[in-house]
């Protein structure tokens, strides 16, 4: 979990820099023109194609550079059957990257500090870390008693809530889907429905109780988190943070680790690939102590550069399940409080440890860099 949280605001674009042990974990931008993952659009529906998998699915405008698409079939909603120039609310799923447009959805999630509401759901859903079960029956029932429609996520920041605080967030949600639908029946597509703005309180709220510090360059967020969070103010903290350095050095392939080993890590349209090479580490301790410190700054790594998608992983030394076990386990304990949600699926028939990310956002490599144009993203040139 993050002990100190940097945040800069310039040009309506808010950058987040989360740090672990003096080490930069988490990065997040936020900016104000992008069609940011969370946001709500109406969209106008441009196109309708047949998907890889033989189902449907629509390109739509919500007034991006690129159009963004949506599948025809949603969990827990009837399938989508529209036609060329229709109009639809949707939210961003998957921020676009590359050269791929966003991904949408219509079943609407509104994320608070104890809440998440799902207006076109019907069950409460409660976080797992919330072990104590006569807490999960109280919240599970006053979420009941006080909802007039649609399905809810508890989270873990619920079981330390008062209950009028929960109430309240309730009724504030119910009321902001009711303004969004209000807003989309007058407004004429594309345009933008509800612009999600609380990625900061989400890592302030689920790294609270480890959080020793947190700096800003603002006065007026200065004085709105001060309520809750020591807050100190500095004109430039991410310079004094070195936040920037610690960004060149992810944006490297190369990582390596202390016991002189190394780590590769290649990002492909396909998949991750990262290697783990023992170099002198072999001699100084052997292939398991290089492979542990591997796993663990794998696991900060897949999260500070927001790796997604399939990331396949090469292991130094033997590939078999009995020697690479404890790796394995290493790995999946420090993704544990991975925000994303990262799985680590196990061993593959070729011996190489596959771990499966939600896509949301671009990578950190996507966000601060763009393809060479000489070498078109092969990083080699013709002699």
């Amino acid at each position: 979990m993050l002990d100190e949280i940097f945040v800069e605001d310039k040009n309506g674009v808010r950058k987040i820099a989360g740090f672990k042990n003096g080490v930069l974990s988490e990065y997040v931008v936020q900016d104000s023109g992008k069609e940011n993952e969370g946001n709500i659009y109406l969209g106008k529906i441009t196109k309708k194609i047949q998907t890889a998998n033989g189902k449907e699915g629509y390109f739509i405008n919500i007034g991006g550079r690129k159009e963004a698409f949506i599948n025809a079939q949603e969990r827990d909603l009837e399938d989508l059957k529209a036609h060329e120039g229709q109009d639809v609310v949707v939210q961003v799923t998957q921020e676009q990257r590359a050269e791929k447009g966003a991904r949408m959805a219509r079943f609407l999630h509104l994320a608070g500090i104890d809440l998440v509401y799902c207006p076109y759901g019907s069950e409460i859903e409660i976080s797992n870390k919330i072990n104590d079960e006569e807490k999960r029956e109280e919240i599970y029932n006053l979420i009941a008693e006080n909802s007039e429609y649609g399905g809810w996520i508890i989270r873990t920041h619920a079981a330390e809530a008062d209950k009028s605080n929960i109430v309240e967030e309730l009724k504030k949600l119910q009321g902001l889907f009711d303004e969004i639908i209000s807003k989309a029946k007058s407004a004429k597509a594309p345009c933008l429905l509800l612009a999600k703005d609380n990625d900061l309180q989400e890592m302030l709220t689920r790294n609270r109780p480890f959080l020793q510090r947190v700096v800003v360059n603002n006065h007026l967020l200065e004085t709105e988190l001060r309520e809750c969070f020591t807050v100190d103010y500095e004109a430039a903290p991410f310079e004094n943070a070195g936040v920037n350095e610690f960004l060149q050095e992810a944006l490297q392939k190369e990582v390596k680790l202390k016991c002189g080993g190394r780590i590769i890590i290649e990002e492909t349209r396909a998949f991750v690939a990262i290697d783990v090479d023992s170099g002198e580490g072999a001699a100084q301790g052997g292939l398991s102590k290089v492979n542990q410190e591997a796993a663990k700054e794998i696991a900060r790594q897949i999260v500070l550069r927001n790796l997604s998608g399939k990331i396949i992983i090469d292991f130094a030394g033997i590939s078999e399940f009995k020697f690479l076990k404890n790796t394995m386990d290493i790995l999946q304990e420090n993704l544990a409080d991975d925000f994303t949600k990262a799985k680590v699926l196990g061993l593959s028939r070729a011996g190489n440890v596959e771990v499966l990310r939600m896509r949301r956002k671009p990578s950190l490599n996507d966000l601060l860099t763009e393809e060479c144009p000489t070498c078109r993203g092969t990083g080699r040139v013709e002699k």
